[in-house]
């Protein structure tokens, strides 16, 4: 506006904002307002939106100014689902990741046998046989015999756990400590895979994954040095989370004591990522006193309980209503019984939990729908208000899926599981299953289910920017695409990784948008994920990640 005479009338005058960010393109995910140039921040907060000249009253002396340099600003990435301490966990052992082929791991823990201490255990996780590029000699199923790791580790112990975490494989000397012999029975819910002899080949499958004892046969650790590699794991686990850009971070499965020690690194200052953690194997007593929201200044909260109901699809585990098209004779593994999830299902609607369960399967996908429509009922209440959620919900058959929505049940997915998966599906599945209900997004969304993203890490890499490409593309590495009719759009997938995340946990007041009043938790990133070509979506790198209006990631800082 003018005054008379020509002259400019003053802008009011504010409180000078703490962090201003200008000269970009801010994507707000916020339908009233989509977008800006610039944005304050004062404190944890933010205060205002606007064009950078708005933006310049709230620059005062000691207020910090980034130049955005034409980047794009949004909400903070919210992992959707992943296990944070494993995360730092697999820091500290071998990294299988990214391993082509079973020759290449056993050649890796040579290695570190060749620098290990006598008897020392020798422990990794990431590998994924259906990711290499040739089939192990001997094999079972596809899985290789222990015999190999025996040849290079004849002495010290090795577990290597399976990529999705629901399988291990041990070499002889683990076995021999676990005491697991060709008499040992399947634990309920697991499996111990044997040759034609009779014998373990050294893969466990599930919940026999328990039967090892890691750290036999080695002195024992002190309490002092448990807390010190504690402490440590969980470090890892939040610089690396965020330096991919997430702020806040859905941890799906945590103890107690678990949450005891983030507290005190939250209230240390250690623990900067924001946490929203999933309560497993607690007794209904303790989780009737654990229940807590937004403590250490809305850095945790424990609100939630998690179960596992069956296994995952790369091992077989999971639990399907007829028999995998690539093994006949079996149709999965029930890890939790149904009626024990019915009575944790009571508890959880008694202590004001939200139930999370873990369901890849058609079958384990069924029988949780189950379980919390008659909960629902029973109890007379609204699965809407509940926010209760299904883990993975990879594979529906198709006259489930209109009941996530009906139901109000959140879908909790990974994207990347999609596009990761897709070599195997088919073979596990056929055609027909896999098209009708594997990885529908667009059929759950249609029915009126939130869709929340993630990446499952560590079995999956924990960077968002992979998993957010893999949703708005279903490329698979070959160049195909895995059903392409069920892609998210770029504002969707963008949704499920912020705005639909914070949803899942209650948090969306505070999380998940860039609007006054709400967390200043910011990613920058160097291109534009919503409007680059897809081909270009995977350079996009993280310039810098702002938690509670404060910088706590910039490369090379």
């Amino acid at each position: 506006m003018a005054a008379r005479g020509g002259s400019q009338v003053p802008a009011p005058q504010v409180e000078p904002a703490t962090l201003v960010l200008k000269n970009g393109r801010v994507v707000t995910v916020d339908d009233a307002r989509p977008e800006a140039q610039a944005i304050a921040v004062r404190g944890d907060v933010v205060v205002a939106l606007g064009s950078d000249a708005e933006m310049e009253r709230y620059v005062g002396p000691n207020t910090e100014v980034i130049d955005l340099a034409g980047q794009m600003a949004m909400p903070g990435f919210i992992e959707g689902h992943g296990h944070f301490t494993g995360i730092g966990q697999s820091k500290l052992g071998l990294e299988l990741m990214n391993t082509k082929s079973w020759e290449e791991i056993v050649a890796m823990v040579g290695e570190a046998v060749a620098k290990a201490r006598p008897g020392q255990w020798i422990v990794g996780r990431g590998w994924h046989q259906e990711k290499w590029t040739s089939t192990p000699t001997p094999d079972v199923e596809g899985f290789p015999t222990h015999l190999s790791l025996d040849a290079v580790s004849p002495d010290n112990p090795v577990v290597l756990t399976h990529a999705s975490g629901h399988a291990s494989f041990a070499n002889a000397k683990a076995m021999e400590l676990s005491n697991i012999t060709a008499q040992t029975p399947n634990p309920q819910g697991g499996e111990i895979l044997k040759d034609e002899t009779g014998d373990p080949t050294g893969l466990l499958r599930e919940r026999a994954s328990g039967l090892v004892r890691r750290g036999t046969g080695q002195p024992a650790p002190t309490a002092a040095e448990r807390t010190a590699e504690a402490e440590r794991v969980i470090e890892l686990a939040s610089q690396e989370v965020l330096s991919k850009g997430v702020t806040s971070f859905q941890d799906a499965g945590s103890s107690f004591a678990d949450v005891e020690r983030f507290k005190r690194m939250i209230d240390t200052g250690r623990l900067q990522t924001r946490l929203w953690v999933m309560i497993r194997g607690a007794s209904p007593e303790a989780l009737a006193k654990g229940r807590l929201i937004d403590y250490g200044n809305k850095r945790l909260t424990v609100r939630a309980i998690k179960i596992s109901i069956d296994g995952a699809l790369g091992s077989r585990g999971a639990w399907m209503l007829q028999p995998y098209s690539d093994k006949p004779d079996s149709s999965g593994l029930n890890t939790a019984e149904v009626d024990e999830v019915r009575a944790m299902a009571q508890v959880a609607i008694d202590n004001g939990y939200q139930l999370c369960l873990h369901a890849i399967g058609d079958r384990a996908n069924r029988e949780v729908l189950n379980i919390y429509e008659e909960v629902f009922k029973k109890n007379a209440r609204d699965g809407k208000d509940l926010r209760w959620r299904i883990e993975h919900a990879q594979h529906i058959h198709r006259d489930d899926i209109p009941r996530f929505g009906q139901l109000g049940v959140i879908a909790a997915m990974q994207g990347i599981h999609a596009t990761s998966d897709a070599p195997y599906v088919l073979a596990r599945l056929g055609a027909e299953r896999a098209e009708e209900g594997a990885y529908v997004w667009q059929k759950l969304m249609q029915s009126g289910a939130t869709v929340v993203n993630g990446t499952d890490a560590p079995v999956e890499d924990v960077n968002p920017i992979a998993s957010y490409y893999a949703t708005v593309t279903r490329k698979v590495a070959d160049g195909s695409v895995f059903f392409p009719a069920q892609k998210m759009s770029r504002m969707e997938a963008l949704k499920s990784y912020t705005l639909w995340a914070a949803f899942g946990a209650f948090e969306e007041q505070d999380k998940g948008s860039l609007v006054p009043g709400k967390l200043a938790d910011i990613v920058v990133l160097s291109k534009d994920i919503t409007a680059v070509p897809d081909e270009e979506i995977l350079q996009a790198e993280v310039v810098y990640t702002i938690v509670g209006g404060k910088v706590v990631y910039q490369p090379g800082r």
